[in-house]
């Protein structure tokens, strides 16, 4: 079988949270967390080896609540993202504290990458479907030889992705309707539904107008090892970019790869799923992923103990 990997980007701070490590929220019926049940769903679909991205200082903590419980079972690698982490040449901007965001974190986990793989937050509760269908893309499908980066997103229903506690942040997809081809993503802010209508912000705070059924990615994607060497290759040209005084801004992976769509150098097919999607964005959603699972667990989609 050939061999793919899930990478788990836990690494963020969590602030809208609130105190605590969000990623490690107990929420399950034995105490399982929401990676818990990404982990069960990507060993099913046929995932063979697990990698966390993390910050160092949280690293033992997150052994002992669900590292040394996942080394049990499959292969584990632990990456570390870090603000210093940069290009030579290069230093933190005075005043930056703020990590460099989502295509940094997959670049900091390159060394463990040797094979194609699906990459997820650790903090979203995706679904079995997604992971099934990534992972027989990967296997069945992806031409890592080709000319363009062969690559593939779950695609999300954007009503199935939104939070009763406040408003969201989601790429925003276009596809080609004749082969399923994402044209872009646009991320897109302040995304709530209100009176039966959903708006969002774009990029320069102006409101658009969304559909329920618009599909929105959740940051997984089904990647290439070779990607690796493109995020590598950008990464100096996004420092290059910043402005001075810039401490905020991030380098993203929906962007880098929206940028390799346009640029005609890879093509994302989006695989549609219309499982629901459950993350704890705000404390307030914590006790609604309680009650989702422990139904899920109770019509017996899950175990309890899901690794006893």
């Amino acid at each position: 079988m050939k061999e793919t990997a899930l990478v788990i980007m836990a690494a963020g701070i969590g602030s809208r949270y609130g105190k605590g490590i969000k990623q490690l929220a107990k929420v399950g019926p034995k105490g399982e967390i929401i990676m818990d049940y990404s982990i069960h769903d990507a060993l099913k679909a046929g995932f063979n080896k697990v990698i966390f991205i993390i910050r160092k200082d949280i690293e033992e903590e997150f052994r002992s609540v669900i590292g040394d419980r996942i080394e049990k079972h499959v292969k584990v690698c632990y990456a570390f993202q870090d603000l210093h982490d940069l290009p030579e040449g290069y230093s933190v901007p005075e005043g930056r504290t703020k990590p460099w965001g989502t295509a940094q974190a997959v670049l900091c986990a390159k060394k463990y990458i040797d094979c194609p793989f699906v990459v997820i937050n650790a903090d979203d509760f995706y679904g079995a479907d997604g992971f099934k269908k990534v992972h027989d893309y990967l296997v069945n499908e992806m031409d890592e030889k080709a000319e363009k980066l062969d690559m593939c997103m779950a695609g999300f229903v954007l009503g199935n992705t939104l939070s009763d506690n406040g408003t969201v942040t989601r790429g925003v997809c276009r596809t080609d309707e004749a082969t399923g081809e994402l044209i872009s993503v646009t991320e897109t802010y302040e995304i709530a539904e209100k009176d039966g209508k959903v708006t969002g912000l774009d990029k320069d705070g102006n409101e658009v107008a969304l559909d329920m059924k618009d599909r929105v990615s959740m940051n997984m994607w089904g990647l290439p090892a070779s990607f690796l060497d493109v995020l590598e290759q950008g990464f100096p040209v996004f420092l290059d970019s910043l402005k001075e005084g810039d401490i905020k801004a991030e380098y993203l992976l929906p962007k880098e790869i929206d940028a390799l769509i346009k640029a005609g150098k890879g093509s994302v097919k989006l695989l549609e799923t219309s499982d629901k999607w459950y993350g704890v964005t705000y404390a307030e959603d914590r006790q609604y992923v309680e009650d989702a699972i422990r139904k899920m667990t109770e019509t017996g989609l899950y175990k309890e103990g899901l690794f006893d």
